[in-house]
């Protein structure tokens, strides 16, 4: 929408810019309490070591660490149960790809008790969270509100449904302030030393939640670059720096190519991976000036702590005091982990301001959503924003009032990406260089690193027929 809005010339109501801000807000809340209990907390907790703890003393400790409205030791002990049921049923059901017993598991049995129960809770309260998108995005995942031009729930600026929404945002802050940033410290007290294992050196966002026409400069997570870790020279950002580089994709080779004429053409040999073949990847190698950047919420609360950002920066400041570890912590995967919970707290802090403005444009009559746009017979735009997981740019061509060429570049591709033409590694190929690793036939040190990027590589993966091996196109007219 932003990529055909730039192109286009339209600017969106104020209306449609704070709906959005609130859909994306909600968007980060859920999907930032998904990745850490769901997708990457059982790299740090063991669940079969929860058998062996006392539900007493796990109540204790809970009472110790969070404010959560659940607890005591029969609440313990009946999740303790579950979990037994699981074992002793042979199946571990949502808990069975792990390494359960690996010596790198530094957690007590009590603390393993205690988060395990709090993964099932955050379960219910993502369900919560989810009903955020569909208030006003009519259905999460993939709101269908969103349009070019502003958005189409005009229908649901009401008192009701603002009132709604606020209320649901509320009960999952709470959740996220007595729950969620709790558990990230008392987690990481036991790794510390993950505050020095899995870091990169350059960090890119573009930033994102205008509060004004004025982008970047109203941006609430701001856009910058740094380079070589400095996070007190904070670089602008200009999306024609953006290059992506095939050498080492199986695509047809040429050299780095801006977005604008960017091509996806997959090589028509077998693309299987053959050692020297230089060739291992369906991903492009972004770069940015031709930096390697790790996108992503460390490098958004990079970008907001060097810049003195008024809720971010005090965020990390006090983290980095409660877990007795440097600012160099954050270049780091448990730094990474970390930045995720604290901007989850910031953003959702400000959508309470955000709900505000729109409710006051409703209450004094304003209900615009929408503003119409024609398309041009030639013209270029793009659209750079923020995503949960990391920095996004779309980039569109139009000529003859149609569609020339289309190419985004994706939070997982700047990270996951493969060496370029120069031979420098991308961020995740960076960042796992000096892993320690107890057990090579058990890397769940790897794992730690690479979820903590929260991969979503979806688009590395093509269809290929399997008696030809030929990669199948699909054109659409």
């Amino acid at each position: 929408m932003r990529a055909v809005e730039n192109a286009v010339g339209v600017q969106i109501p104020e209306n449609a810019r704070l709906l959005r801000n609130l859909l994306h807000g909600a968007q980060y809340q859920h999907d930032h309490i998904v990745h850490f209990y769901h997708l990457h907390a059982l790299d740090w907790v063991d669940i079969v070591s929860a058998l062996s703890a006392d539900p007493k003393k796990t109540a204790a400790l809970a009472d110790n660490v969070s404010e959560a409205p659940w607890g005591g030791a029969a609440y313990f002990k009946n999740v303790q149960n579950r979990i037994k049921s699981f074992v002793d049923s042979g199946q571990l059901g949502p808990f069975a790809n792990a390494y359960w017993g690996h010596s790198a598991y530094k957690l007590p049995p009590e603390a393993n008790l205690m988060a395990t129960s709090h993964y099932i809770e955050a379960l219910r309260l993502q369900a919560k969270a989810a009903r955020m998108h569909a208030i006003f995005g009519g259905k999460n995942p993939h709101p269908q509100s969103l349009v070019v031009g502003g958005i189409t729930s005009i229908r649901d600026l009401s008192p009701d449904r603002i009132a709604e929404f606020l209320y649901l945002t509320r009960e999952t802050q709470e959740f996220v302030k007595k729950v969620y940033i709790p558990d990230l410290l008392a987690v990481a007290s036991f790794y510390k030393d993950w505050g020095g294992i899995g870091g990169t050196t350059n960090f890119l966002a573009y930033g994102d939640f205008a509060e004004t026409d004025a982008e970047p400069e109203s941006l609430y997570m701001p856009r910058g670059l740094i380079v070589n870790r400095d996070v007190g020279g904070i670089k602008p950002v200009d999306q024609a720096s953006v290059t992506e580089d095939v050498t080492h994709g199986w695509y047809e080779k040429g050299d780095a190519k801006h977005p604008w004429s960017g091509e996806t053409k997959p090589i028509q040999e077998d693309p299987e991976y053959r050692p020297g073949s230089g060739q291992y990847t369906w991903l492009k190698a972004p770069r940015y000036e031709d930096l390697s950047s790790e996108v992503g919420p460390l490098a958004r609360v990079l970008v907001a702590y060097g810049k003195g950002h008024d809720a971010i920066k005090p965020l990390v400041d006090s983290t980095l005091q409660k877990l007795d570890v440097p600012v160099a912590a954050l270049f780091s995967t448990l730094g990474r982990t970390a930045a995720r919970g604290l901007e989850t707290v910031a953003i959702g802090d400000r959508m309470e301001t955000w709900m505000g403005e729109l409710l006051a444009n409703v209450k004094a009559g304003d209900t615009s959503t929408y503003e119409p746009w024609e398309m041009p017979d030639k013209a270029q735009g793009y659209g750079l924003n923020d995503v949960p997981r990391g920095s996004l740019g779309h980039w569109i061509d139009i000529e003859g009032g149609k569609i020339k060429n289309y190419q985004y570049v994706v939070p997982s591709t700047w990270n996951f990406g493969p060496r370029d033409s120069k031979g420098v590694l991308g961020p995740v190929e960076e960042a796992l260089i000096g892993t320690p690793i107890a057990d090579p036939k058990k890397p769940l040190e790897i794992l730690r690193t690479v979820h903590s990027f929260d991969p979503c590589i979806a688009c590395a993966v093509h269809v290929i027929d399997p008696d030809s091996n030929e990669v199948i196109k699909i054109k659409v007219q």
